[in-house]
């Protein structure tokens, strides 16, 4: 089935037939790669506005990590971090994005105007049985637009046990999941252009179940639904440049566009999932990633069959 070319994400429809950079702005102090750097009000808006400069066509804003081994935030503290960022982001009149699990989150950003969820959970998360959830908010919106994704576990334990199978299983497990949280969200009247899909790079997989699912992405175009590729500096790809001999890795690579030891795997990683299908990629590196892939939207604006 072919993906859907647009996101209906709150008062924007985002044309997906050339693929958006979704650039992320986390206000924490122990995310796993820039954990610190942004977690002022003043320091995370003035880098939202430096990615909106660099071509981001999204920002994700985020007040809890949710590297390995992440404990929880209390809500009051995700709410201080994230709200005082959503309410004059908004201002930069592009998509905001809550990166959040908590349905309170959700709905108070959602009040100051962000357009999409953007939840590890897939919106399974629930504060009790009389509480909130996720779904009832999505659903009661309108036209939010939401990102599902696919975790094995949660953050504290997902790496301790991560998913058990072959490259194919985890695919398939992948994808089963991703398309039965698609059907319950359409069974509560969310239009499906509102829904994108992202398979969880990094959320209880081993490194070879990771690259499974880049290898075999298309697999998960299943629903029809866009997909999300989240490799921004994950540490699949450090495994890879671990691996590598010390005179290719141990070179100088701070830099204005390559700010991180795995910047140019991450690009690398984000080009080959929109390769692959993938129609937005979450990504540190703005201004590099937005110029790879002008490089490789020009290779397939001339690519027509040979005569």
């Amino acid at each position: 089935m072919a993906s859907l070319s647009i996101w209906q994400a709150g008062a924007f429809r985002l044309d997906l037939r050339v693929p958006r950079i979704m650039g992320i702005v986390n206000v924490t102090p122990d995310s796993f790669s820039d954990g610190g750097h942004h977690a002022d009000t003043v320091s995370a808006l003035r880098h939202a506005e430096r990615l909106v400069h660099e071509g981001a066509a999204i920002l994700d804003i985020g007040g809890e990590s949710t590297r390995p081994g992440a404990e929880p935030v209390p809500l009051e503290l995700e709410l201080e971090r994230v709200l005082p960022v959503v309410r004059h982001a908004v201002e930069l009149k592009v998509p905001i994005s809550v990166d959040t699990y908590k349905p309170e989150v959700m709905q108070a950003a959602l009040d100051l105007g962000a357009s999409i969820i953007n939840d590890i959970w897939a919106l399974r998360w629930r504060m009790g049985p009389d509480g909130l959830d996720g779904e009832q908010v999505v659903a009661r919106h309108g036209s939010c637009g939401v990102c599902l994704m696919h975790m094995h576990r949660d953050p504290l334990t997902m790496q301790m046990e991560p998913m058990q199978g072959s490259a194919a299983e985890v695919v398939h497990e992948v994808g089963r999941f991703l398309q039965q949280r698609t059907h319950v969200l359409q069974s509560l009247g969310v239009a499906r252009e509102r829904i994108a899909l992202d398979p969880g790079i990094g959320f209880g997989k081993t490194v070879p179940q990771n690259f499974s699912l880049l290898a075999y992405q298309p697999l998960l175009e299943i629903t029809g639904q866009p997909l999300l590729a989240g490799w921004s500096r994950k540490s699949s790809l450090g495994a890879v440049l671990e691996a590598l001999p010390p005179g290719i890795t141990d070179v100088d690579y701070r830099s204005d566009l390559l700010s991180h030891e795995r910047s140019l795997a991450s690009v690398t990683a984000a080009v080959l999932a929109v390769d692959r299908g993938a129609r937005v990629v979450r990504v540190h590196d703005v201004a590099a990633t937005q110029q790879a892939l002008a490089v490789w939207q020009a290779m397939h604006a001339v690519a027509a069959p040979l005569s």
